[in-house]
C-alpha cells in the first residue's frame, strides 16, 4: 500500500513539475521528488537485490539525458520534462539503496 501511495505522489509531482517547472513556490516539487524517491528506496526496495530497479533507473536516466522524447512532435518536449522529473525520484531511490547497502556492510549481523 505504501508503494502505491509513494508512486502516485511521484507521478503527480513529476507531471506538475514537468509541465509547469517552477510553478510551485520555492522549488518544493524537486525536493519532494527526491524525498519520495528516498522513501521508496528505503520502504519498498530490497537493497541486496535491487538489480532490476537499478537497470530501470539507468535506462530512464539515459532516456531523459538524451532527450529522446523530444522527437515526438508537439508533446515530446513535455513528455521529456516529465520523464526527467521521474528520473529525479528514481535516482533518489538509488541513493537509498546505496545507504542501506553501506549500512548493511558496516553493521555486524546477528551471526557475526
Amino acid at each position: 500500500m505504501a508503494a502505491r501511495i509513494i508512486i502516485g505522489l511521484i507521478v503527480i509531482a513529476a507531471i506538475v513539475e514537468g509541465l509547469w517547472a517552477g510553478g510551485v513556490p520555492q522549488d518544493i516539487l524537486p525536493l519532494a521528488l527526491v524525498v519520495l524517491g528516498l522513501a521508496y528506496g528505503f520502504v519498498c526496495l530490497d537493497a541486496e537485490d535491487a538489480t532490476a530497479y537499478l537497470a530501470v533507473a539507468i535506462a530512464v536516466w539515459g532516456a531523459s539525458s538524451t532527450g529522446v522524447l523530444n522527437n515526438i512532435h508537439f508533446i515530446g518536449e513535455y513528455l521529456d520534462a516529465i520523464v526527467g522529473q521521474v528520473n529525479v525520484a528514481l535516482l533518489g531511490g538509488v541513493v537509498a539503496i546505496l545507504v542501506v547497502r553501506t549500512w548493511n556492510r558496516l553493521m555486524p549481523s546477528d551471526g557475526d
